[in-house]
């Protein structure tokens, strides 16, 4: 079977959580490869430095956006349409982390992940889809996570906003494609980033990650990114040894699950 490729040459685009991390290296190889690329960031600052880094000046706009408002949203997307005149690719991967227990997890912040993680995902998608439903095509690409696909204890919450996305995404996949709009989702593994750093820490912060897994570039999603919107994927895992794990939850979970609850007990009797 031939698979259908889409080229990404003069496409524009638009990344949330661009400032730094995935979103940084997918503007920059997205942008290497001919497209024109909208960068946001809460921070315009922050989005304004890494258009410096990336380079490509005359393809590339950065602006402030806060993803949990779906006014700033708009803002966004009328400026791409009068700078770029149309708007080809939505990438949705602004979010962040949270480490505590469901026990103890502080439901103001519980909310606030939800509300970047999930809902300014799902205000992204309505306020885009219009868009490119009128241009008669269109990509959206949402940033999750393994994550996603196995819930990680203590970190709960993020691992609920991810499997939320995850069927956000598949659903409108098959809501949309009459429309010509291709909805990808993208689900990461470890990746070196300074993400749990940035995360939201509560009082019980523990981790299943093991010592010796170092996790993949952000260079490396990107370019598992690229290759799965030329290809039109459903699904992106990277890396590919995440797909076994995947798989094994899916049909004997208590074989993570036991694994997982000896690191916890690990780390109980270190403390």
């Amino acid at each position: 079977m031939v698979t259908k490729q889409t080229g990404i040459a003069g496409k524009v685009a638009v990344i949330t959580g661009a400032s730094m991390g995935i979103g940084q290296a997918i503007a920059k190889l997205f942008v290497d490869q001919g497209a024109k690329v909208v960068l946001l960031s809460r921070d315009a600052g922050r989005a304004e430095a890494a258009r410096f880094r990336i380079g490509h000046a005359e393809s590339t706009l950065a602006l402030a956006c806060d993803v949990r408002h779906r006014e700033e949203i708009d803002r966004v997307i009328s400026l791409t349409l009068h700078h770029f005149e149309r708007l080809d690719i939505w990438v949705n991967n602004a979010g962040h982390g949270i480490m505590d227990s469901v026990a103890r997890a502080d439901i103001s912040a519980v909310r606030d992940t939800f509300e970047t993680n999930f809902f300014g995902t799902l205000m992204a998608m309505q306020a885009v889809v219009p868009v490119m439903a009128q241009q008669g095509s269109g990509g959206i690409i949402n940033i999750s996570s393994v994550a996603g696909h196995i819930p990680l204890p203590f970190h709960a919450i993020y691992s609920a906003t991810k499997f939320a996305m995850n069927a956000l995404g598949k659903a409108a996949r098959i809501e949309l494609q009459n429309a010509g709009i291709h909805v990808m989702t993208v689900c990461p593994g470890y990746v070196q980033t300074d993400f749990s750093a940035n995360a939201i820490r509560g009082s019980e912060v523990k981790t299943v990650r093991p010592s010796s897994v170092r996790g993949v570039s952000a260079e490396r999603v990107a370019k598992a990114v690229l290759r799965g919107y030329q290809q039109q994927k459903r699904e992106v895992i990277v890396p590919w040894t995440m797909h076994p794990m995947v798989k094994l939850y899916q049909l004997f979970p208590s074989l993570l699950e036991n694994a997982m609850f000896r690191t916890v007990r690990k780390q109980d009797r270190q403390q």
